[in-house]
Parts: structure tokens; C-alpha cells; sequence
């Protein structure tokens, strides 16, 4: 079984793979996009969905539930008004809202963070 660390105010543990993933993608920029989830039951943060590097934000978007809550990562790519490529990592957080629709908190997560 994968290893997990607490997290320390929560009492939510986060599994190996999310870590691992999140590593991958930033430096190995394997991933475009990591979609988490939250077992209620064991408290534990798991990987649901890994998307590829060839993979779009609509690719991102189609992937997401729209009758459950889930978390995610987003490497998005662009290109600056002086002609350098760039890249930022974004934190999505999709949350159910009342059965209606789903709401997304988007914040950019600086790459330094990790």
C-alpha cells in the first residue's frame, strides 16, 4: 500500500501518488493536469485523474464531475507579450454547489511552493 503523510492541521492524509504526480508534472512536465479527490470515509487525499502533456484545458474540464467535489492541479502554458514561453501551475478547487452546478475557485500556485 502506498505511504501517506498527515496533514498537520487538517487530519487529512495525502497519499504518495499525489505528491509524486505533482513532482512529475512540475519538473518532468509529464502531466498537464492532476484531479484529486477526498475519501471521506479514510480522510485520505488520492490521485482520481492524471491527464497527459498533449492534453487541453477542455480535455481538463470534460474530465471533472459535475455531481461531486473534486481538486485540481493545471499546468498552463503561454507566451509572454515579449515572445517568452511560460509556464504556471494553477489550483482548482470544484466544489458542488446544492446540486445546481459546480463552482471553481481557481488560484495560481506558484511553482516555488512545492
Amino acid at each position: 500500500m502506498a505511504m501517506a503523510f498527515k496533514m498537520a492541521t487538517t487530519g487529512m492524509w495525502v497519499a504518495d501518488e499525489c505528491k509524486n504526480s505533482f513532482m512529475e508534472m512540475k519538473w518532468k512536465k509529464v502531466h498537464r493536469y492532476i484531479v484529486f479527490k477526498i475519501d471521506e470515509k479514510s480522510k485520505l487525499v488520492t490521485v482520481d485523474k492524471v491527464g497527459g502533456a498533449g492534453e487541453s484545458y477542455d480535455d481538463f474540464t470534460a474530465s471533472l464531475p459535475t455531481d461531486d467535489c473534486r481538486y485540481a492541479v493545471f499546468d498552463f502554458d503561454f507566451v509572454t507579450v515579449d515572445n517568452c514561453r511560460k509556464s504556471k501551475i494553477f489550483f482548482i478547487a470544484c466544489i458542488k454547489d446544492k446540486g445546481k452546478n459546480v463552482v471553481c475557485n481557481i488560484k495560481r500556485w506558484a511553482k516555488e511552493s512545492a
